[in-house]
């Protein structure tokens, strides 16, 4: 991925902060597909308007977005593009706890890199992702959006679990976005490889099983977009985008 936009001239031509905005509207647009949804849009409009607000505009109403995908699809890079462009809060899960979960699962007599054994499902997990929220509930209290990045493959495929985080955060004022990143077998399967993590060596030992349990082809039903992320097409267009919004501003 290409340097972060973030520190480049804030623009003082109205033409370019729209022209910057059109080029991040249509970005969107391609990686999500068509056709579009109300959850969609509103999600797209967020993201424009968090553009715009860096610049003086925009509404200040916080947002949580989570961005969920099977091990190498691609969310983390897409959820990295979002924070560039948004200035939202960027939270990796295993940024935040990989240090704790492995610490956690030698001290449980485990291996440290297990992330598919019972032991990990029931006693780790749940912590993992416990920690992310609140997390993200410190910065959405203050008045920061922020953006996960997670499998959450169990999560979205609850609906009950998405309409209580919904409701919870309506209570407090605050959007919820859902976004799936869905990906092909083999392009994923290269990334885990290049990225050469120990928690991955499962995986890839015994790939043939794993790939099994993926559902490649649809999105969870509480997903609100799809970036579609096939042969690496929504990375690759997020890098094309960094590149023209870094000759419109400069």
């Amino acid at each position: 991925m290409e340097n972060s936009i973030s520190d480049l001239p804030q623009p003082s031509d109205p033409a370019a902060d729209n022209a910057a905005a059109q080029v991040i509207e249509q970005t969107l647009v391609k990686v999500s597909g068509a056709p579009s949804n109300a959850e969609q849009n509103a999600l797209l409009n967020r993201v424009v308007d968090a553009w715009r607000r860096r610049h003086g505009k925009g509404s200040p109403k916080p947002i949580l977005t989570l961005v969920g995908g099977y091990a190498g699809s691609g969310k983390t890079e897409f959820s990295r593009f979002l924070s560039d462009i948004t200035g939202w809060a960027f939270l990796d899960k295993d940024s935040l706890t990989r240090a704790m979960v492995e610490r956690l699962l030698v001290s449980l007599g485990g291996d440290p890199h297990d992330r598919h054994t019972d032991l990990y499902l029931r006693e780790v997990r749940p912590l993992e992702y416990r920690c992310l929220m609140e997390t993200a509930f410190d910065n959405l209290k203050v008045g920061t959006s922020a953006i996960l990045s997670a499998p959450f493959i169990a999560e979205l495929a609850d609906p009950d679990w998405v309409s209580r985080l919904t409701n919870r955060c309506a209570a407090k004022g605050i959007d919820v976005a859902v976004v799936w990143v869905r990906c092909d077998v083999e392009s994923m399967r290269e990334y885990i490889e290049f990225r050469g993590a120990p928690r991955d060596a499962w995986k890839l030992q015994n790939w043939e099983e794993y790939a099994a349990g993926l559902d490649t082809d649809a999105a969870p039903p509480t997903a609100h977009a799809t970036v579609d992320n096939r042969l690496g097409a929504a990375i690759s267009l997020a890098d094309q985008t960094r590149q023209t919004l870094k000759r419109i501003l400069m």
